[in-house]
């Protein structure tokens, strides 16, 4: 009974923190788009006047930064459970 109300109570808190990841990963990677192309907006699939690599290329590195924010709030998200609580998430 103890673990359903502790993923029923988790939940909330869960979506806030994976909303906030990825508010946090879309700046994150704007950021790093500056640095390595040198420009403001990264392209997307429906860009017609850039080429493939660029598009792949932004893509990549988009996919690669939401992914380590997402398991890093993740990860942070289980150790705070189990000192909150005594046990790691399921």
């Amino acid at each position: 009974m103890a673990g359903r109300i502790q993923k029923t109570a988790m939940k909330p808190v869960n979506m806030a923190l994976g909303f906030a990841a990825g508010a946090v990963a879309g700046l994150v990677f704007k950021e790093a788009w500056k640095l390595v192309a040198g420009e403001g907006d990264a392209p997307d699939a429906n860009d017609e006047e850039r080429g493939w690599g660029e598009v792949l290329a932004a893509a990549a590195l988009q996919g690669a930064i939401f992914s380590l924010v997402r398991a890093a709030v993740q990860r942070g998200g289980n150790i705070g459970t189990r000192k909150l609580t005594g046990q790691w998430p399921d």
